[in-house]
């Protein structure tokens, strides 16, 4: 009779030790690095956004090198980085600069933004981030694509296709870890 209290004890430890364990995996997975950069980059986005395209395009690997050239964070072409830091401004930009994460950042945002300008949704900006500018000109052109020019029923590289799921899928993941930490 006296150790029927342990048993409400023991699934209460087990159970905040599954939650503690699960919230450890989920913060070691889904980190949220460079997070006031994010903000002050965002633009037109979401910091949510942000961090899916950092996640999806890195796993938030500073260093990270993709076997067609992209550097850093948000996997930046050397040529798309040195336009980009001509549009910015930037005029001492140097190459190895793009291995910096607030630089980067800022000009993976920037380059979203400006291709979200262009093509006038996420998903059409996110599909040119991925897949080229000129790609994603071809697919609105093409009625077997688009049906109205202007969106895209129909990504036919099955790698954006799969980026973008991606991105959306670590996207709402990061708006339940922003919301409760209690930093979104």
């Amino acid at each position: 009779m006296r150790k029927k209290w342990l048993i409400p004890i023991f699934i209460f430890i087990l159970i905040f030790l599954i939650c503690t364990a699960f919230a450890m995996a989920v913060y070691i997975r889904y980190p949220v690095r460079h997070l006031d950069t994010i903000r002050e980059n965002a633009g037109e986005f979401e910091p949510t956004f942000i961090l899916a395209v950092i996640m999806t395009e890195s796993s938030f690997n500073e260093q990270a090198r993709s076997h067609r050239g992209e550097q850093g964070l948000m996997q930046l072409m050397p040529q798309t980085a040195e336009d980009i830091a001509g549009r910015m401004g930037m005029t001492d930009f140097q190459p190895e600069d793009v291995w910096q994460p607030e630089i980067n950042i800022a000009m993976g945002c920037f380059y979203l933004n400006r291709l979200h300008t262009l093509f006038g949704c996420p998903e059409l900006a996110l599909a040119a981030y991925n897949g080229g500018q000129g790609n994603v000109r071809e697919w609105l052109s093409n009625p077997e694509y688009s049906r109205d020019g202007k969106s895209l029923n129909h990504i036919p590289f099955p790698e954006t296709r799969n980026y973008l799921e991606r991105v959306k899928s670590n996207q709402r993941i990061y708006e339940i870890i922003l919301k409760v930490t209690g930093r979104s």
